[in-house]
């Protein structure tokens, strides 16, 4: 299976139907890299790591593997920590990489976050020697699904053949899943300036506690929190508010301050070497279970999940 390439950067979508469909299509893509001399990593869910695997053999042996349901739990999480993480650590030549962030089994909490991420991965890797492959099960996602796909990727590789689309437009899918955040009516919220960090941490803390987060999963929401506070104290205008609640087995934490963000990327790329700062929110996207964002001229809400 050949993918078009008009410019350094090649980020086709793969519809499918079938497991077997599946595993060719992919195994295919995988064979093609190896033959060309291109490092190779494959991050898709479990069961079809699985079948990408069998269908590999001893070649597997080659391909860095990787669980996207684990790796790419929080969709924000993918850029830095697996796409970058393997194109920069193969700066000489082309990569090659298999990834499906999106399955049947993301929540419509999460979705919007996994579109915006597949819309963003066109900038991250803008002009970059880099063949991303992101695979769409046809007879399981919603139809809207498959129509952002469209629109996120430049190509879409149907029945074997690969056809430029032409309602490619990334920037519009990061706008139409920037929408407000409301947090839940009876979350406990804390107002806060420089002077009250500590107490908002906190409270923060005490409150994530009595939600029910424990051990590992409190100290990543104490240190989520404090990358957040210090950023609305630093560059939101000196003040912010948090809320905390506890939704659908989860305990979520939103912090809403003045400042703009105005990189879609904030977060996702990760720091040049010797860079001092700018590290806080790709923190909480590592630390996370999702992470979803609201920019506008107003201000900037982040708001994190973590299951309880």
């Amino acid at each position: 299976m050949s993918s078009v390439v008009n410019e350094a950067f090649s980020h086709p979508a793969l519809f499918y139907r079938t497991g077997q469909e599946y595993a060719e299509q992919t195994v295919s893509f995988v064979r093609e890299g190896l033959a060309s001399g291109e490092p190779v990593a494959v991050a898709v869910p479990g069961p079809n790591l699985a079948l990408i695997e069998a269908g590999l053999g001893a070649d597997a042996q080659d391909v860095l593997l990787l669980d996207m349901t684990e790796a790419g739990r929080n969709p924000g999480r993918i850029i830095p920590g697996v796409l970058r993480a393997f194109a920069d650590a193969h700066p000489q030549g082309r990569v090659r990489i298999i990834g499906e962030p999106i399955w049947a089994g993301r929540s419509s909490v999460e979705y919007p976050a996994c579109a915006q991420h597949e819309a963003l991965i066109n900038a991250a890797f803008e002009g970059r020697a880099a063949t991303i492959l992101c695979p769409y099960d046809e007879s399981r996602l919603d139809p809207d699904v498959l129509a952002d796909a469209r629109v996120t990727h430049p190509t879409v590789i149907a029945g074997g053949r690969e056809r430029a689309s032409d309602v490619y437009d990334w920037q519009a899918v990061v706008a139409r899943y920037n929408t407000a955040l409301v947090p839940a009516p009876d979350a406990a919220v804390f107002s806060f300036g420089a002077q009250e960090l500590p107490e908002v941490r906190h409270f923060a803390v005490g409150q994530a506690g009595r939600l029910g987060l424990a051990g590992q999963r409190l100290q990543d929401a104490e240190l989520a929190v404090a990358e957040l506070t210090t950023n609305s104290v630093v560059h939101g205008g000196g003040r912010g508010t948090l809320w905390i609640w506890a939704e659908a087995g989860q305990a979520v934490c939103e912090v809403r301050d003045r400042g703009r963000l105005t990189d879609p990327l904030a977060g996702r790329r990760p720091p040049e070497r010797g860079q001092i700062g700018g590290r806080g929110l790709m923190l909480v996207h590592y630390v996370a279970d999702l992470v979803r964002v609201h920019a506008s001229d107003d201000g900037t809400t982040v708001r994190f999940y973590l299951t309880l």
